[in-house]
């Protein structure tokens, strides 16, 4: 541990900061993953169509990461406390908006503002878990994400409950509070990373680069736009399954249908939702670590391919059993959730840790990108009454990544980093020169 490190106040250190943020995350998780429960309650009181309210989820993921590298940027330069406790409130105050909503403009707002809050706490817990621990990048990333992913596993049941008992305005009202106070009060104790990066990168076992690129310089970058490519193809999939899971499940005659596993009995969408939360977060640090030791690339494609076989598998077998369904989309949720912890580890690999937080934010839009995907595919469904078209083009999108990762963007990362190290040998020659000749 850093001399630094160890004279600072406990919450200071760096597993006690990866721990705030791995709570905030979790409280903020809700407000993507909690989505579909709402959003059948909502079509029966309002009388509005599913494709409509999802166009909230669309707005709430678009602000949720479009926004993540300027708030990127404001924490690079003045650290991650106030982004997060601003985050906070605004997470807050876009469930107590839901809560309200009597029209869809004032959902869509509540959309936005709920994207804002997440993607300010999402954006710089991440960044700052890169930015700690450079040599376990990887399993800090993941760990991070992983609050983010099964943060909502111990709240679905209670929400679910709730919803049915009291309505959905009122589990709205009673979630803003507790999920957006507590990010508020645990924003509070966020601080810098203090890491000697140099020594802490000589440990690490994956290639690192030794040049902090700047916004400006990674987006130039080819490389980068092959991560992007690949991070839409893979995260589309993923917001489909994680805002129409709940519809799916209705259509297909499963949502209530009780199942049970070990011990346990529930409806078979609680009971789906619930693991996938789970699965959905354990899989973020289980292959950030896995990545750690044998290589991102390598780990991005044993997932995307096992995410491809899965989400076809959903399609064939999960309609006609619950328990199959249970099952198979808790395979879907495992093998899609490391991309928050892989395509993040992996940027700031190839290029630096310095302006880590804005680059990664940048890379983070893809998803938001991949979620115009998912109203897409709302309007796929009610042109073909059936889903079959949207599981095979998500499979195919997830089919792509797994080729990209190993046959292109393995050989540029290693072509970039060689070249980053090649420019800083030559400018340190010269550099060294300049000074002999003085």
């Amino acid at each position: 541990m850093p001399t630094a490190e160890i004279a600072a106040p406990f919450y200071a250190r760096r597993w006690w900061q990866l721990g705030i943020g791995i709570v905030c995350m979790a409280m903020v998780a809700n407000l993507q993953y909690g989505w579909t429960l709402f959003v059948t309650p909502m079509s029966s009181t309002h009388g509005w169509a599913r494709p409509a309210i999802q166009v909230a989820f669309t707005i709430f993921i678009l602000t949720e990461t479009w926004l993540v590298p300027f708030e990127g940027w404001l924490v690079d330069k003045f650290g991650p406390r106030l982004i997060v406790v601003a985050g906070g409130a605004l997470c807050c105050l876009a469930w107590v908006l839901n809560a309200y909503a009597t029209s869809l403009p004032m959902l869509y707002i509540g959309g936005a503002v709920g994207g804002v809050g997440a993607g300010a706490v999402y954006g710089t817990c991440v960044g700052n878990a890169l930015k700690w621990f450079p040599d376990h990048r990887g399993l800090a990333a993941g760990l991070t994400a992983a609050g983010y992913g099964a943060g909502s596993a111990l709240t679905i049941i209670p929400i679910a409950n709730m919803i049915q008992s009291s309505g959905y305005e009122h589990t709205f009202m009673a979630f803003a509070f507790v999920q957006g106070g507590a990010v508020f009060i645990l924003g509070w104790l966020l601080v810098k990373p203090i890491i000697n990066n140099a020594a802490a990168m000589a440990k690490a076992k994956v290639v690192q680069t030794r040049h902090d690129y700047t916004p400006h310089e990674m987006l130039r970058a080819p490389v980068f736009w092959v991560m992007y490519f690949m991070f839409v193809c893979v995260a589309a999939g993923g917001l489909i399954a994680t805002a129409e899971i709940g519809p799916i499940a209705h259509d297909w005659k499963l949502a209530a249908v009780p199942v049970t596993m070990l011990g346990i009995t529930l409806p078979a969408l609680t009971f789906a939702l619930a693991i996938d939360r789970v699965l959905n977060g354990v899989t973020r640090p289980f292959f950030g670590w896995v990545s750690d030791h044998i290589g991102r690339e390598e780990t991005m494609f044993l997932c995307f391919a096992a995410e491809t076989v899965g989400i076809i598998a959903l399609w064939e077998f999960g309609r006609v059993d619950p328990i199959v369904f249970v099952l198979l989309t808790g395979v879907v949720f495992f093998a899609w959730g490391e991309i928050y912890s892989l395509f993040p580890s992996t940027c700031t690999d190839t290029f630096g840790a310095k302006f880590a937080t804005t680059n990664a934010g940048l890379l983070y839009t893809a998803k938001g990108t991949a979620s115009f995907v998912v109203p897409i595919a709302s309007v796929m469904h009610l042109m073909t009454g059936a889903w079959g078209s949207v599981f095979y083009l998500a499979a195919a999108m997830n089919a792509i990544a797994a080729v990209l990762a190993l046959f292109v963007l393995k050989p540029w990362r290693i072509r970039t980093i060689r070249e980053a190290k090649e420019r800083f040998a030559a400018s340190s020659a010269s550099t060294t020169a300049q000074v002999a000749a003085h």
